[in-house]
This record gives C-alpha cells, structure tokens and sequence, in this order.
C-alpha cells in the first residue's frame, strides 16, 4: 500500500523497509539507506516536497561506518584484500621477467598487472554493494603502487584497449579502470605530486560508485534512455559524492567525485559550475572520461578510434573542459594517440608507441612486422618529410592488421621452436626502464 512522506519528516539517519521513491519509477533512496543531510538539503533546492513509500518509516540506528580494525572476520572471496595481495604478487613478480628484447612479453607482463588492478577495481565496488566499506589506507597503497606502474610503463599501458567482450562485462569496472590510467597520465603531465596524483587515482577510481545505489538496468541497458531515466542517471554524481563522504574520504576526493560532469561553461551537473568554482580533480576527470567514452566499446553504441576522439576533444565544442587539461591530453598521448594503427606515406603500417615532446603530431610508432638486427621491433621517429602520418587506419583495417601480426608471431614462433639454440652470451639487455622498486618517487615530483 503506498502513503506519501512529506519532506519535513525525513531526519538524518532515517531509513525505510521499502525503497522511498520520487515518483513511480525514480528511486530516491534504496531500501536500508539512511537519510542525510546532505540528500535533504539537495531535495530542498530541488523543491521536492512529497515521496511514496510502501510502509511506514522506521528509525533505525546508524550503522557504524568505521568498526573496530581488529576484528576478526573471515576472508570472503575475491575481497578487496585478496585482491590488492593479488596485484603485489604480480607485479613482485616483475623482478623474475627476463624482458630482454621482447616487446610482447613486456605487454604481457603489463597486460598481466593492468587485469589485476582491474580485478581490485571490482573487488571495491562489489564489496561496498555488499558491506558499504571501502578500506581508504588499502586503496591509497595500492593507487600509489599504481602511479608508479603507469609511470614506468606508461608507453605500454595506454596501449590497453578494451575487447569486444567488454560489452558483455561490468562497464563501470572497465571504464572506472580506463578513465584512472588516463587520468593518472594526465596528472603526471600536469606535474601533480605524488601525493596528488593518489588522490586523483582514488577520486576516479570511485567517480562511478554512486551508480550502485540506482537500478543496474539504468546504466546497464542497450536501449535508449527516456528523460526521467537520464534524470535518475544524472544524480550518481551526488549519490557518489553521499558515499564518499560518510566514509570520511578527504574533501578533495569528495568533490572530485560530485563534479566531475561539471563543465567549464556553466552547463554541466549537478550544480552547473563554471570553470572558476570546478575543482581540479573534477576538470581532469571530466576529461579522461569523456575520452574513454568515445572509444569504449558499448551495447548501445560502436567505439571510435582514439584519433576520432582525440579530435572532438581538441574541437572542445561550447567550451566544455579545461584547455591546460585538454592540451595535457593532447602531449601525453599525442594527435595520433597511442596504440592507434597509422599508415604511412612510404606505405608502411605502425603502432603509435609513444609521444614525442617536442611535437604531438609526429609521435614515435613500431613498424609492423619489421625487426632491427638484434631482434628487437623496428621503432622510428615520424616526421614531415619521409615517414609522414598519412591518416589512422580504421577499425577493419586494425582488425586486419592484427590478425596477419598474429598470424606472424605464430610462424616466427615455430622458427624459434625448430631453430638451433643461439650461441650463449655474456650479459643480457637489461629492460628499457626502471624497474619497479626503482623508480624515484622525486620523479613525481
């Protein structure tokens, strides 16, 4: 039986046997969730005055948000501590990797911790769906393991794009993972300090997390939105921002998440700022999600290539994001961003594998299938002249492409396997970069 509640009876750390609806189909809050100020204070400026229950409210005491740290629990499954052991394990594991000249098993390796982290990504959401915690000091330690991962393999990692089977899989994890790599690369161009870029890589982490508290067929339907269910999406921000909050996340982190759809010009939500009252956080946030939207693989919509979207963000219609975030975008993954397959006027096929300083639009690419002496891919500058960009392949020719570099490897892989063994040398090639316990956390700096 449905009874109406007038918003002056709703009180802090109130909660109902029923959800508490807005109308028939908006859900304002899930069964078991508390009141807060905050949320009254929001319906208040909204001028919401009445909601339908199903029964009669019931007060209930607040839940403790921060239980007593020694208290021995059972280890559940895939737990948020599992899976940070997880992450250092693999990438402990590093130490024993011989990369020598193997690009792949370099990527691999990569590959290997990038799924880990993404695993530890799931972890914190499921665990909060079934527990409301996320432990701060955990992901704090292992977002800083990860500034330092994209770090030294940065060239790698942006290299990492989801699969077609990604659309069968838990979006926000996907694109929670994707939006932090990018974001956590443009903090590093926009000289962040460690200890900025951890709270960067919290906030984006958990941007999403107020997605929980709403129906999982809004965010996870291949169908067209109407307006009241885009209206119902839009308010994750400030359920997001509601979340991190009662767990006592640091001010910056709470704001980064409730304004990261912010838009410079005044037109974004919740509360349509404009660039000047945006915090930080939110404008580079706004920007590494906007970027993965494009290319992300989705039901409802084909990806586009990572040229396509690094255009409309340099067209930066109305104005929408920050130019210096913008611009930081542009220098760390350049015009041609990388992992794009270019083709070149010399008629040559490449990967785009880093940026080039001086120059966004002429970055650095590995030829297909062409090796130097040693063993090693054949890398070149791209320039004017020469070895000039001609245009981004597209997303059949990509697909061409990678299946005759398969079809390579498998046939280079059978020489090797039937190949007499290489005489023994004295040393080996060390790896192209640091390794992970010595990178130089002054580098953040």
């Amino acid at each position: 039986m449905e009874t109406t509640v007038k918003l002056e009876t709703l009180k802090p750390d109130l909660t109902f046997k029923s959800d508490l609806m807005l109308d028939e189909e908006y859900i304002l809050l899930p069964v078991g969730t508390p009141v807060t100020e905050e949320l009254i204070k929001t319906l208040q400026e909204w001028n919401f005055k009445e909601f339908i229950r199903e029964d009669e409210p019931e007060p209930e005491p607040k839940k403790d948000l921060n239980p007593v740290r020694n208290e021995i629990k059972p280890m559940e499954e895939n737990s948020p501590l599992q899976a940070s052991e997880s992450v250092r394990e693999v990438i402990a594991n590093k130490a024993s990797i011989k990369f020598a000249n193997s690009e792949r098993s370099r990527m691999d390796y990569v590959h290997k911790v990038y799924n880990e982290y993404m695993n530890y990504i799931n972890s914190i959401y499921t665990h909060y769906a079934t527990h409301k915690k996320i432990d701060l000091k955990d992901l704090t330690d292992n977002v800083k393991n990860l500034c330092i991962f994209i770090k030294e393999n940065k060239r790698y990692v942006l290299r990492i794009t989801p699969s077609a089977e990604a659309r069968s899989k838990n979006f926000l994890v996907i694109h929670s993972m994707r939006s932090t790599v990018l974001a956590i690369t443009l903090g590093m161009e926009l000289h962040l300090p460690l200890s900025k870029l951890i709270e960067l890589g919290i906030a984006c982490i958990l941007h999403e997390i107020g997605m929980l508290r709403l129906p999982p067929q809004l965010y996870m339907t291949d169908k067209t939105l109407s307006q009241s269910e885009k209206a119902r999406i839009m308010t994750h921000t400030i359920l997001g921002f509601n979340i991190v909050k009662e767990l006592d996340f640091p001010l910056s982190i709470q704001l980064g998440v409730l304004e990261h759809h912010e838009k410079e010009n005044g037109m974004g939500y919740p509360r349509q700022l404009d660039g000047k009252k945006i915090s930080t956080y939110a404008k580079i946030i706004s920007v590494a999600c906007s970027f993965e939207a494009i290319t992300a693989p989705r039901k409802y919509k084909t990806e586009r290539t990572t040229f396509d979207a690094m255009v409309e963000m340099l067209k930066n219609h109305n104005k929408q994001y920050d130019e210096t975030v913008i611009k930081a975008l542009l220098y760390s993954l350049s015009l041609f961003p990388i992992g794009a397959y270019v083709y070149l006027n010399n008629g040559k096929i490449g990967v785009v594998t880093d940026v080039s300083p001086n120059n966004p639009s002429q970055p650095i690419i590995q030829i297909v299938n062409e090796y130097e002496a040693d063993g090693s891919p054949k890398t070149i500058q791209t320039d004017a002249d020469a070895n000039k960009i001609v245009r981004v392949l597209t997303r059949k020719e990509e697909e061409d492409v990678l299946k005759a570099m398969a079809l390579q490897e498998t046939k280079d892989n059978l020489k090797r396997r039937f190949a007499p063994p290489p005489p023994k040398q004295e040393t080996e090639k060390q790896p192209d970069s640091k390794g992970f316990s010595e990178v130089d956390l002054n580098d953040f700096n």
